[in-house]
């Protein structure tokens, strides 16, 4: 049992350490804004337009999202992933099937993407349905994949228990000897891309005084698009 000596102590060494104070971490916002007339006709068409300033603007990684699944009983999780293409199919990556994430879309299909483009005051919010790509597509992907990245799609059995980094570490050096540098390595049939099909895109500019710009185009019926303006 620890000695209340040994709590006392840790206790005023606690005390002596700077406190970071998060509410009062603030940051203002740009005065420029965004306004209907500054949209393009669908969302696809905007978010490339939001996209290449985010990368001109020299942002660490634009194309990073937060994407956000849930199981059948609602509990959510979310992880941050890699956007690896986009057109007006909707919004694509790649994964392990048998991960946290790949279980839960294939329960429950209804997910959102989250682009946290602090470094310049935006965000772009996706909801929508995540269907799997065809495996030809996913083979053409694998295929532009580093060498490294190839062996550790076979290495790791993503979000199950490992015993140890050295059982992670032992198991793609093995890959690594079976597929030297410069030979073909097989897709592994548990690994592959999912694509998230749009239903409502909202596109977030920080202003100042916290009244930001939030529009959000919304699928009508028709298959069009919808454009509302949300309070901040």
């Amino acid at each position: 049992m620890p000695h209340a000596d040994d709590a006392s102590a840790r206790a005023r060494a606690h005390a002596g350490r700077p406190t970071l104070d998060p509410a009062a971490m603030r940051a203002l916002y740009r005065a420029e804004g965004l306004a209907e007339d500054d949209l393009a006709q669908d969302p696809y068409d905007q978010f490339g337009r939001w996209f290449g300033q985010a990368a001109e603007s020299g942002l660490h990684e634009p194309n990073a999202m937060v994407l956000s699944t849930a199981d059948t009983e609602g509990r959510p999780s979310s992880r941050t992933v890699l956007l690896k293409r986009y057109d007006a199919r909707g919004f694509a990556f790649f994964t392990h099937h048998g991960s946290r994430k790949g279980r839960e879309m294939a329960v429950n299909p209804q997910v959102s993407l989250l682009f946290p483009w602090h470094g310049v005051a935006r965000q772009v919010i996706v909801t929508g349905r995540a269907e799997r790509i065809g495996r030809d597509e996913t083979a053409a992907y694998f295929r532009t994949r580093p060498h490294g990245s190839q062996l550790g799609a076979w290495a790791s059995e993503q979000s199950s228990r490992v015993s140890s980094r050295d059982e992670l570490d032992s198991t793609y050096t093995e890959l690594a000897a079976r597929y030297p540098e410069g030979e073909d390595v097989p897709v592994p049939p548990h690994w592959g891309g999912y694509r998230v099909a749009a239903e409502a895109v909202e596109f977030w500019q920080g202003r100042e005084n916290r009244l930001h710009d939030r529009l959000r185009y919304v699928r009508t019926p028709e298959g069009g698009w919808t454009v509302e303006r949300l309070s901040p």
